[in-house]
């Protein structure tokens, strides 16, 4: 079988041009699918970017919170209700809002609002520059640097803004896990100056950022918040209901859909005609073989192996490819969100099996039939 499988080979390769067709088809084809995949998955790891950077375990809202940026504010006495649960180890409030800065420049930006709880500060990012000590100073503000610090100004320690008509002075520059999804820079404060600058409505508290005692009590306290009236999710499950959102009501799900089946059935329309061509113009040659003795079933393999060798070629070129694209974009566009995961690469893994297998089914319907008879009396 060994000496089968080279000859396929050396056919294979032999052929410069056809080769390179099928490579070109696959290689393109596994490309558009990644990049797609890839696209959709930063977009929604951006969408949740204040849950991943938050980091706690349980989050208690409204039960009509689809997404973690359209907060909906519940009362005061849901924190109190919360801390009094069996099983809750400590729990705190947490605002997340918007405002408009007025930079030293006179110009205006629109910003997003943290406010941290203030006597632990839970969710606090990993400062680059300045004292988490001074967030408590008067009108102490965090800037977080990422792709949106430029259109700050890239304040340094001490540079001074207008919010929403109240001084703000920069005490500290950090730096977070995942940046936001909707290209406006991050601001970090204390809950009590965020909901003292910020207009707000009645109630002031977006949410109640939980720690169980252990994992087991996360059930309990759950159905516990559920009988308040509220729902509590697991930082895993909001992200989940967030990525839900993003796919089922919006038209990104279905766009990133789209693109990436049209980009599957190019490279298995590109794949399967250039396979069978290649099939027909050695035709004679798999004649030969069969009149020489080779068995079908050899035949079969010698197909195969010919489908799986360039397909899985042009998936490992179409991946690096793809992985190539990406960092150069981010070097040169900070704020592009696409990211490779496990599940884009496997999604694209299985795509690349079925164009294979039609490229093969297509080969070796054709193999399968000739006759030596056939080839020799022409």
């Amino acid at each position: 079988m060994s000496g089968v499988l080279r000859i396929a080979y050396k056919l294979l390769v032999n052929d410069r041009g056809k080769f390179a067709a099928l490579l070109i088809g696959i290689t393109f084809a596994v490309l558009l699918m990644v990049m797609m995949t890839s696209m959709f998955a930063g977009v929604m790891s951006r969408a949740s970017a204040t849950v991943i950077n938050t980091g706690s375990s349980i989050w208690v809202m409204d039960p009509a919170v689809n997404t973690v940026a359209n907060a909906i504010p519940i009362p005061d006495y849901v924190l109190d209700a919360v801390r009094s649960l069996d099983g809750v180890k400590y729990a705190v409030p947490l605002f997340t809002g918007s405002g408009l800065v007025k930079l030293q420049n006179g110009d205006y930006q629109a910003v997003s609002i943290m406010g941290l709880d203030d006597s632990t500060l839970l969710g606090r990012p990993r400062l680059l520059e300045g004292r988490i000590e001074d967030i408590y100073a008067d009108d102490g503000f965090i800037v977080v640097k990422d792709s949106e610090y430029a259109k700050m100004g890239s304040p340094s320690l001490g540079a001074q803004f207008e919010i929403n008509d109240h001084k703000g002075v920069v005490v500290g520059i950090a730096r977070v896990a995942s940046s936001g999804l909707f290209g406006i820079p991050t601001l970090y404060t204390t809950y009590g100056r965020a909901t003292q600058d910020l207009p707000t409505t009645r109630f002031t508290m977006s949410y109640v950022l939980v720690e169980p005692k252990s994992h087991d009590d996360i059930a309990r306290i759950a159905r516990a918040v559920d009988a308040l009236g509220y729902r509590a999710l697991t930082k895993e499950q909001f992200m989940q209901r967030t990525a839900d959102f993003y796919k089922y009501q919006t038209g990104v799900g279905t766009n990133i859909l789209l693109m990436t089946v049209i980009s599957f059935i190019v490279g298995l329309s590109i794949s399967g005609q250039t396979f069978y061509t290649f099939i027909l113009e050695n035709l004679e040659k798999f004649g030969a073989l069969k009149a020489i003795g080779a068995k079908s079933r050899e035949l079969v393999a010698m197909i195969l192996f010919q489908a799986a060798f360039t397909g899985f070629t042009g998936y490992g070129l179409g991946v690096g490819l793809c992985a190539l694209l990406i960092a150069a974009a981010k070097l040169r566009l900070p704020s592009y969100a696409a990211t490779v995961t496990f599940f884009n690469l496997g999604l694209a893994f299985a795509m690349v099996l079925v164009i294979t297998a039609f490229a093969s089914y297509v080969g070796i319907r054709r193999v399968i039939r000739i006759e030596p008879f056939d080839v020799f009396r022409g």
